[in-house]
């Protein structure tokens, strides 16, 4: 056998351009608003839950209000975390470069060829157009 074909994972990183910082803020917000109306729909539920529970069975309540508080807990994480990236995202420098995600390539390997540098590609874009390619 001469040579292998391999799937190898390539880094996109992107330029940091004022339409890029628009694009993430505007992703961000939408995500934010998101985890508010999941929390508005956790807050409704939970009341008519809470509501039948107590007709029922009083005990149950509390498991239930605990479970309630963990949903609402996870969904305020989130929130944070996403407001931090929102804070993150307002201070990026136009021009340098973020890792945006990574693609796959198939690539065929034959004896002699240097792996590493094979697999320590990239691909830059900016606004969304590639610019360069990196070995």
């Amino acid at each position: 056998m001469d040579n292998v074909t391999l799937i190898c994972p390539i880094t996109v990183k992107a330029k940091v351009t004022e339409g890029l910082k628009k694009q993430l803020a505007t992703e961000i917000q939408e995500a934010i608003h998101k985890a508010d109306m999941e929390l508005q729909q956790i807050d409704f539920h939970a009341k008519r839950i809470m509501t039948e529970q107590v007709k029922q069975d009083v005990q149950g309540l509390t498991a239930i209000r605990q479970q309630v508080d963990a949903e609402k807990q996870k969904r305020l994480d989130f929130k944070g975390h996403m407001l931090e990236k929102l804070k993150e995202t307002a201070q990026l420098e136009i021009g340098s470069e973020i890792v945006q995600g990574n693609v796959e390539r198939v690539l065929t390997v034959s004896v002699g060829d240097n792996l590493h540098q094979m697999m320590a590609s990239e691909i830059l874009v900016e606004d969304g157009k590639v610019i360069a390619f990196r070995s």
